[in-house]
C-alpha cells in the first residue's frame, strides 16, 4: 500500500454532491454539513467539485467558493481534494492554481474529455497542470466519460513525476491496473462502486464513491477488513451493498441525481436540486432509493 498516497488523500473518499437551493443556486451552508456528515460518517476524505459534484455546470468563482466553505467546515479532519480537470489545458492550469490558494490538500485531474487527445499529448497535458501546482494529484482514468483511456505506457511514464501519487479508476480492468501497481508507486482508488471489492483485493488503497454518500462507515468497514485480512467481512460488506449500488448507480439515470434524493430522503441535504441538463430525480426514483435503503414511507 502507497503511504504517501493514503496521507496525501485518505483511504475512504466519496465524491460529494453540489448542493443547491431549489432556485439552482449554490447553498453552502448545506454543503458545510453535508461534508461535516460525510467525514463524521466514515470518511478522511472528501472529492469536491468532481463530475458528482456537477463541475461541468459550476463555474469557476461557484468552485473556489464550494472548495473554502468545505476546507472551512472539515480542512482540520479530512482531506479535501478539488477536482480540476477539464478539456483545455491552460483552463485545469487556472482552476488548480485557484484551488491551491483556496486550500485544497490535493487535486484529482480527468481526463481531457471530448477532443480526445493522443497519449503523447495526454501526458504532456498532465504534466503541464500538475507543474503548474506543488500539490499532489490523482489523475482520473474514466474513458466511458472521456473517450479517451491513460494507456500503461502513459501511466508508467506518468509515475515518474514527484507529486503525481495516484490513479481513480473508472476503466475497471483490474489486470491493467495490477501491472501499473506492480510496475510503480501508483496507488489505485476504485472509481466504480460496483468495483470496490474488487479494486481492494488487487492492491488498491481505497475508493472513490458515490455511494459512500450514505454507506461511508460501511466501506471504512470494508478497508479495514480487507487490510487485516477478512476476505468473508468485506464480502458479506459488498453483498449487502449491493441493493444500493444499483438504486444510486443505476445507469439509467445518473449518480449526482439518485445520491443526492438519497441524501434529502435521508435529511443529510434539504433539497435534491440538480443543474440542467440533469433532472431532479423523479418520485418513482425516490421511492426505489426509499426500498433499497430500507427508509421508512
Amino acid at each position: 500500500m502507497s503511504t504517501s498516497a493514503a496521507a496525501a488523500f485518505g483511504r475512504v473518499l466519496t465524491a460529494m454532491v453540489t448542493p443547491f437551493r431549489t432556485d439552482g443556486s449554490l447553498d453552502l451552508e448545506a454543503a458545510q454539513r453535508l461534508a461535516t456528515h460525510l467525514v463524521d460518517h466514515g470518511h478522511d476524505g472528501l472529492v469536491v467539485s468532481g463530475t458528482t459534484g456537477e463541475s461541468p455546470t459550476t463555474s469557476d468563482t461557484e468552485k473556489e467558493q464550494l472548495l473554502r466553505a468545505v476546507v472551512e467546515a472539515v480542512g482540520d479532519r479530512a482531506k479535501v481534494v478539488a477536482g480540476t480537470g477539464t478539456n483545455d489545458t491552460h483552463h485545469t492550469v487556472e482552476l488548480s492554481r485557484s484551488a491551491e490558494k483556496a486550500g485544497a490538500h490535493g487535486l484529482l485531474i480527468v481526463t481531457p474529455y471530448y477532443n480526445k487527445p493522443p497519449q503523447e499529448s495526454l501526458v504532456r497535458h498532465f504534466e503541464t497542470a500538475v507543474d503548474a501546482v506543488d500539490l499532489p494529484v490523482i489523475l482520473y482514468d474514466i474513458p466511458a466519460r472521456t473517450a479517451t483511456a491513460i494507456e500503461y505506457d502513459s501511466l508508467m511514464r506518468l509515475a515518474e513525476h514527484e507529486r503525481i501519487l495516484a490513479v481513480k479508476d473508472a476503466k475497471g480492468d483490474l489486470f491493467e491496473g495490477s501491472r501499473v501497481m506492480a510496475g510503480t508507486d501508483l496507488a489505485y482508488y476504485s472509481g466504480d462502486d460496483a468495483m470496490n471489492l474488487a479494486w481492494l483485493t488487487h492492491g488498491g488503497i481505497g475508493v472513490i464513491s458515490v455511494v459512500g454518500h450514505v454507506h461511508g462507515d460501511d466501506y471504512a468497514a470494508m478497508v479495514a477488513a480487507v487490510d487485516r485480512g477478512d476476505l468473508t467481512e468485506a464480502l458479506g460488506i459488498h453483498r449487502r451493498l449491493i441493493p444500493s449500488v444499483r438504486a444510486i448507480m443505476d445507469k439509467g439515470s445518473q449518480g449526482a441525481i439518485r445520491s443526492k434524493a438519497a441524501l434529502q430522503l435521508l435529511g443529510v441535504i434539504p433539497e435534491r436540486t440538480v443543474r440542467m441538463p440533469l433532472l431532479d430525480a423523479t418520485d418513482a426514483e425516490v421511492a426505489r432509493l426509499r426500498d433499497a435503503l430500507g427508509v421508512p414511507g
